[in-house]
Parts: structure tokens; C-alpha cells; sequence
């Protein structure tokens, strides 16, 4: 509602000029409505923000949809609600114990439709009463009610002393106040019946709603007009106080102004003089200016910046961008380095500390810090650290910065498409900023800070320019020492920065953008790996960020291996984390409820605050039938193991793919059935099978797409037995590329592929020779269960996948004939 203190006139405007009512109560009014009958039951309508005083007047805007039928109901009838105020303003939809116990009965004068789609009724309050109980809560509440007879006062001396008081009082609120109008006080001044002066101004005063409802409860009229008399002295002693700041302030103003023409005057006569105007605020950027350890040709800069300044109208537009310009310059740390900690057995403490496993990136790393403490330059590669999401690439910048006692500064370049990003905007575009490089250095409040690019791979381009050519400069060791931004107009010099970049993939990055970094691979985790990061580094984690302690919940390795294989498909271990802290957020409702609980939390457990498992283990089905091979594949969120699997049927001889193929992946299954029918006496085969029968590869989940060439000796291997009738080598697996002479060569992603071969129980893994050097750097430990075997020429997987027994129905021409005679 929006009512003006003391405005009696706020509900004029919309009242017709044909009603009987009018707003100003005599004596005999007053009489009247307190003669009035009200039901003993009645509609309740909840005030958020207002308080309705017997015999005044007041329209109230309805929004609550309850509120609108209760309206439109009781205006079909006698029109009398009851208006009780909610306790909590912030109540949308109060309920009955939620309501004041005192309120007003209501007379509904007028119902109105707003121009912008409200619903405005105009009420007059008529009674006090006590609400009894609920009689009903839908679709409005109704209640029971026991209205109060208002006892009449006898008038003193000292009352008629405290009424005269309040009327003055409101009359000189009313002249102090600007936004009332004076109307008003005509309207204060023509009330008869002193109760209806009470209730009117303290409905119209300027107090919160818990006065004006203490002031409703109080019946006592002498003690309710001293609490009116006691606020309106507030509010006076308020608004004078108010009033005399304000002729201070203006006061202020206008000496100001007088102080700004002179200054104006006299900066023209020393203008005219060959003198310039004394700025406080050019000094300031002096005397900072003096204790900068910056170059002589960027001294030279400032100066010449600030004399420009100097001559500036500081009414200009120009004259904050100038200013901000050589803060930039001020608060960007020319030559302020922090002191490097070349203690490098710390170091390797603090990455082992902080990350478990990932052997290889934490040994590049120190011998990265070595050449750095013996040479102390950073004219070297920057390293860029590659893998799947959640094995920890950010976070190891991290680690090393604390190792080397640097700043950290990170920044994030995914979905970056404009090159002024990286490298600022002009100063004379409106709104120009420094490039994000620049932003950071600054915020790092250091020269050499360990700086994280963080999702390079994820830099887009447009027409607004290509951010990644941006970056050549920052990231190449023999120009960043003269990096140039933009808004800065300087070279700055980054070589001493030691830029960490990360990425998911080097499919989208800039050719030229790779050749300037060093790349480390930084694969996922094997399951002994997660479950001691488990233990180490998560558990401890999400105990600490749900106020949980150690004794009160533990994970043993087979329930985290439990949560890995089940709740996880991922190489890092982000996915692992949540998943954690979820059994975590478990326990920590059955302490907070008080229930008994298992502190040691066991595989039932796990279903019951995970629900029940997401994912299946990739298990070995075996390879009964001629023609099904097991490979080993990788993915995005580590290895897997797939089934090819081919079929014959009689035929011409046409071959027939399937399962979500890729190009490439077509073409390895082309190559090995031409390889196979180049090569089919080599295999015992009759070569005429090949014009005879159709061929059918069918990769299993052909709603997933699959590619990659990974698969190229798993699918002649399954031709070859498919064709010869023999059976795979059990609980084998394999993986390779071919050639069409036959040559078998190395693929990637080994490490992932022979931890899903692990999973599901393979025993033998057949790979190219080259491939020997990615099985040397997994640990023992992780593959002490499994063979490896490691071939050259395609013959050797086949002397090595297939064995020498045939099924019951060997394929030859003689059985396919016999096949055709039978159709």
C-alpha cells in the first residue's frame, strides 16, 4: 500500500462523488458505529504491511489471490471482513497462527479495477475485536471473533491539553514534511471526535507496523494518545534534524561552487601567466611515481602522461580516463619480484603432499625448477599440462607456486573469442580496459607470479579477432619479454612469469600455439591410485566442509573401490569427489537426527545414500563363439574394453558395418577383409569363401559413436576367426592398428586401455613393440596379473589370438551348397 502520512485525501481520487461516505467522523458517526451489530463470524483478510484503525479510511492494494475472493465474496454481501495484521512481513501466504490476535472489522466501500491489472478496494474500520478460532483456511480464512464496545473517555483538562498537543504537533510534521501536501493539516484541523483523531493519525504515521499494531491493542485511549504524543516528538526532533543538515549541505553547495569559479578563474589567469593549477591529486600520483623501481623510457612515459593530465579541464571526459590510465601504470609491479624458494626437496614434499601418483609430471616439474635455480631465467618451453577432466592439472599450478613461494594467479580462457581479451583495447575506445594478461599481472602485485592459462583448449575466434594468435607472444619465450598491451602502450616484460597452460585436448589447439609449449600428459588415475587419493585427500576434504570429524565416518579401500567402479566413469577423480561427499553429507544427517549409524561405512550403505549403482563393470563376457574379439579402447573419461564382433551369411561377398562407426574405424574394417582375402591361403582359407559369403562387423552400444584406429587388429581377428571357424584365446584382449601389408603399428591412450583390461578380468594383452616403452611406465604393482605380448606382423596376433580347435560346422563351399540346395 502507498499512503502519504497525514494525506486524508489519498482516497478521494477514487471514491465516486455519489457515496454516502464521507472521511471526516463526527461524534455522531463515531456513536453510530459503535452501535453496529458484526456476525460473530467473519472473512479474515492478512495486512503484510499496514495497520486499518477504527472509523479511518484507507484503500489497499489486493494481490494475493486468496485475498481477491475474499474481497469479491464479502462484496456480494453484507461487505463486513475483519483486517488483522501478519506477524511476519515476509510471510507470502500467512496461516491463522501466523495473524495478530487483535484486529479491525471492515466496512468494504469500494471494489476497483486498476488501470495496470490490480485489484483496489477502499475499506473503512469500524471495530476492535479478538479473533477466536478458525472456522475455515481454503479458500480464505474465516474465524470467530468477539468485538470490543469502545468505552468513551471523560475528558480532563490535562487530555484536552495532550489532544491539543498532538494536532499541533501533526500540523508542524505536516509543514516540515515537503511531500505532504497541506490539505492535510485543513483536514486534521476540522476533526470533532477526538478517539477518530487518535486512530487517524496513528494509522497515517511514519512508524513501523509493530507500533501501530501496539498502538491498536492498547484500548486505553489517554495511554494510546501518549504513545501518538511520545512518536510525533520523535519525529519532529527527526525532521528538524534533517531540515538543518540539509541547509548545511547546501550551504556546503554553494561554497563549493564559489570555490570552483575561483579556482576556475584563477587556473585562467595563471594559464595566461604561463603557470598551471597545483592538483592535489597530480602530486599524489607524483610522490607515488618516485618510489616505482620501473625502467627510464617508462619513467619518461608516466611523465609525459601526467603532464598531459596537468593540462586537462578536470570537467573533461577525458580527464578520469587519463587518471585511471596512470593508476594502471602506478599499480602494475615494474621489476617487483617475490622471492623464489629453490629448495627442491620442499618442493617434491609439497606436489607428493598435495597429489598422489602422477610420477612423471612431478619429476618434469622439479627438473624444471633445477634448470631454473642454476640458470634463473624462464627462457624455456612453458609447460602445458594435458589430460581428462578431474586429475588434477589446476591444482598442481597451485602446489607449485606455494613450493616456489610465488604468487598464484589464474586465468580462464574458455569461451574467449575476442582478442582484446588478451591484449587490451585502445584508449581512446570508450569504456577501454586493460587485456585480461595485464589485469592479472597487476592483481598478482608481482613481476614473476605462477600463472595459470587454464582450458587453452577451449579458445574460440571470430571476427572479433583470433584470441589464440593473441597468445603466441604471451606464450613464446624469445618475444614475451616485450609483451605489448593495448591500453597499456608499454612492452611489459613477462619472461620472468612462469606460464602453466592446461588443456583437455590438443585436437583444438593452434598448431603453432603447440609447438611453443612443452607438452606433459597428465593421465588418469588406475583404481589403487583414486582409492588412496580417496583416503589421503577427498575424504579428509569433505569431513572438514560438513563439520564432520574422523571418528565419526570411514571409508575401507573395498567400499571406495565400490563407490569408483559403481558411481564413477571418469579418469580424474572429480565425479569420485561428489560422490563422497554425498555418503559424507549421509553420515552427517544421521548425526544431526541423533540415529544410529555404522561409523565404518559398508557397501549397503553406499546404495542406500547413492541409491543404486549407475554404472556396470566392464567384465570379460568370453569368446565362445568364432568371431568375437575383445579390444580395448579409450575414451574421454579413461579406457574401456568393446566387443567386435563378425558373422557370415551366404552371400556375394559384400561387407556390411555396423554400430555408430566412425571413418575411420570403416576403414580398419575394410583393410583387414581385403588384407584377409590378399593373405587367405597364409590363413587356410579357400578364397572363393570371400565371393560366397556376407560379411557382418557389428560393434555392440550402436548408439554410442566410436572411432579411432585402435581397433584395426581386433576386427582381422575377428574375421580370421570368423572365416577359419576358430575360437579366441580366453580372457584376451587387444589392441592396434594395421597396415594393408600386414604390419601392425603402436596407438595411444595404452595406459587407460590395460586398466579397463584389469577391470575386466583379462589375463593376456596382445600390443604393438612399440608400445613396450607405455607398459615401462606404469608401476608393477598395477599389472603384475597380466601378460603382455607384443607383435610386430598380424600373423603373430593371429598365431597368438586363435586356437588350433574348429567349432562343430566347419565354413566350406561344400556346406554352403548344401546350405543353398536346402532354400
Amino acid at each position: 500500500m502507498s499512503f502519504n502520512p497525514f494525506d486524508i485525501n489519498a482516497a478521494l481520487p477514487i471514491i465516486n462523488e455519489d457515496s454516502e461516505f464521507f472521511p471526516l467522523m463526527s461524534s455522531e458517526d463515531e456513536e453510530e458505529m459503535n452501535n453496529e451489530q458484526i456476525p460473530d463470524i467473519l472473512s479474515i483478510l492478512p495486512l503484510r504491511n499496514t495497520v486499518l484503525f477504527p472509523g479511518v479510511v484507507m484503500p489497499i492494494t489486493v494481490g494475493r489471490d486468496k485475498s481477491i475472493k475474499l474481497i469479491r465474496d464479502a462484496n456480494k454481501k453484507d461487505r463486513i471482513i475483519g483486517v488483522v495484521s501478519q506477524q511476519d512481513v515476509s510471510i507470502e501466504d500467512p496461516g491463522f497462527d501466523q495473524l495478530n490476535q487483535i484486529g479491525t472489522t471492515a466496512l468494504i466501500i469500494k471494489m476497483l479495477q486498476m488501470p495496470d491489472g490490480n485489484t483496489t478496494v477502499i475499506l473503512q474500520g469500524k471495530k476492535r475485536f479478538t479473533l477466536g478460532e478458525e472456522v475455515q483456511s481454503e479458500p480464505y480464512i474465516k474465524a470467530t471473533i468477539t468485538p470490543f464496545q469502545e468505552v468513551k473517555l471523560k475528558e480532563d483538562k490535562e487530555f484536552k491539553a495532550m489532544v491539543s498537543s498532538i494536532k499541533d504537533m501533526a500540523m508542524s510534521i505536516i509543514q516540515l514534511s515537503p511531500n505532504i501536501p497541506s490539505e492535510a493539516g485543513i483536514a486534521i484541523r476540522n476533526i470533532e471526535s477526538t478517539s477518530f483523531l487518535i486512530n487517524f493519525i496513528s494509522s497515517n504515521m511514519n512508524a513501523d507496523m509493530s507500533v501501530k499494531q501496539k498502538m491498536l491493542e492498547t484500548f486505553d485511549l489517554r495511554e494510546r494518545a501518549k504513545m501518538v504524543l511520545e512518536h510525533l516528538t520523535t519525529e519532529i526532533q527527526m525532521l528538524e534534524l534533517k531540515n538543518q543538515i540539509q541547509n548545511r549541505v547546501r550551504t556546503d553547495l554553494d561554497k563549493q561552487q564559489r570555490d570552483y569559479f575561483l579556482n576556475q578563474q584563477l587556473k585562467t589567469i595563471q594559464e595566461e601567466l604561463g603557470g598551471n593549477t597545483p592538483d592535489l591529486e597530480v602530486e599524489s600520483l607524483r610522490d607515488r611515481a618516485v618510489k616505482k623501481k620501473w625502467a627510464k623510457e617508462v619513467n619518461d612515459h608516466f611523465n609525459k602522461e601526467i603532464e598531459k593530465l596537468v593540462r586537462m579541464n578536470p570537467a573533461a571526459a577525458d580527464y578520469s580516463v587519463q587518471i585511471n590510465y596512470l593508476e594502471l601504470l602506478l599499480d602494475l609491479p615494474w621489476n617487483e619480484f617475490t622471492k623464489d624458494n629453490f629448495d627442491l626437496k620442499r618442493a617434491q614434499k609439497i606436489l607428493d603432499k598435495d597429489h598422489f601418483g602422477l610420477d612423471k609430471v612431478k619429476q618434469r616439474i622439479i627438473e624444471y625448477l633445477a634448470v631454473l635455480k642454476l640458470k634463473h631465467n624462464m627462457k624455456a618451453p612453458i609447460l602445458c599440462l594435458v589430460g581428462p577432466p578431474g586429475v588434477g592439472k589446476t591444482s598442481l599450478g597451485k602446489s607449485i607456486a606455494k613450493a616456489l613461494g610465488r604468487k598464484y594467479v589464474r586465468m580462464a580462457l574458455g569461451g574467449i573469442r575476442d582478442e582484446a581479451e588478451v591484449r587490451g583495447h585502445r584508449k581512446t575506445y570508450i569504456g577501454a580496459m586493460p587485456g585480461r594478461i595485464i589485469q592479472s599481472i597487476k592483481k598478482a602485485g608481482a613481476a614473476n607470479p605462477v600463472f595459470i592459462l587454464d582450458e587453452i583448449d577451449k579458445v574460440g575466434n571470430d571476427f572479433r579477432g583470433d584470441p589464440s594468435s593473441a597468445l603466441l607472444e604471451v606464450l613464446d619465450p624469445e618475444q614475451n619479454s616485450t609483451f605489448y598491451d593495448h591500453y597499456v602502450e608499454m612492452d611489459f616484460d613477462l619472461s620472468n612469469v612462469m606460464f602453466i597452460a592446461t588443456a583437455n585436448s590438443l585436437s583444438t589447439i593452434q598448431p603453432a600455439l603447440i609447438d611453443r609449449m612443452e607438452i606433459i600428459e597428465v593421465n588418469g588415475y588406475t583404481i589403487e591410485e583414486k582409492i588412496e587419493i580417496a583416503k589421503q585427500h577427498l575424504l579428509p576434504k569433505q569431513r572438514e566442509a560438513h563439520g564432520v570429524k574422523a571418528k565419526d565416518v570411514s571409508l575401507k579401500n573395498d567400499v571406495i573401490e565400490k563407490i569408483v567402479e559403481e558411481y564413477t566413469r571418469e579418469s580424474g577423480v572429480r565425479t569420485l569427489d561428489k560422490q563422497i561427499g554425498s555418503v559424507v553429507r549421509g553420515v552427517a544427517k544421521s548425526i544431526a537426527l541423533k540415529e544410529e549409524y555404522s561409523t565404518n561405512v559398508n557397501k549397503t550403505d553406499v546404495e542406500r545414500f547413492l541409491g543404486a549403482p549407475i554404472f556396470d563393470k566392464d567384465l570379460y563376457e568370453g569368446n565362445d563363439i568364432a568371431g568375437v574379439v575383445t579390444g580395448l579402447a579409450w575414451t574421454q573419461v579413461g579406457g574401456d574394453i568393446l566387443f567386435i564382433e563378425s558373422s557370415l551369411s551366404p552371400g556375394k561377398g559384400r561387407l556390411t558395418l555396423t554400430g555408430s562407426l566412425g571413418d575411420v574405424m570403416k576403414e580398419s574394417a575394410t583393410i583387414a577383409l581385403f588384407y584377409l582375402r590378399a593373405h587367405a591361403t597364409q590363413f587356410n582359407i579357400d578364397p572363393k569363401l570371400f565371393d560366397q559369403w556376407d560379411v557382418h562387423i557389428h560393434v555392440p552400444a550402436g548408439a554410442t559413436p566410436k572411432d579411432g584406429p585402435s581397433a584395426g587388429v581386433t576386427m582381422l581377428t575377428a574375421l580370421t576367426s570368423a572365416f577359419t571357424q576358430r575360437k579366441i584365446k580366453p580372457h584376451l584382449a587387444m589392441t592396434g592398428e594395421i597396415t594393408l601389408r600386414g604390419r601392425v603399428l603402436p596407438v595411444g591412450g595404452i595406459k587407460e586401455k590395460i586398466l579397463a583390461a584389469k577391470r575386466a578380468n583379462i589375463k593376456e594383452i596382445i600390443l604393438c613393440s612399440s608400445n613396450r616403452k607405455d607398459i615401462l611406465e606404469i608401476k608393477e604393482d598395477y599389472i603384475k596379473d597380466l601378460t603382455f605380448h607384443y607383435v610386430k606382423q598380424m600373423h603373430e596376433v593371429i598365431d597368438l589370438a586363435l586356437l588350433n580347435e574348429q567349432v562343430d560346422d566347419p565354413l566350406d563351399l561344400t556346406v554352403r551348397e548344401e546350405k543353398v540346395a536346402e532354400k
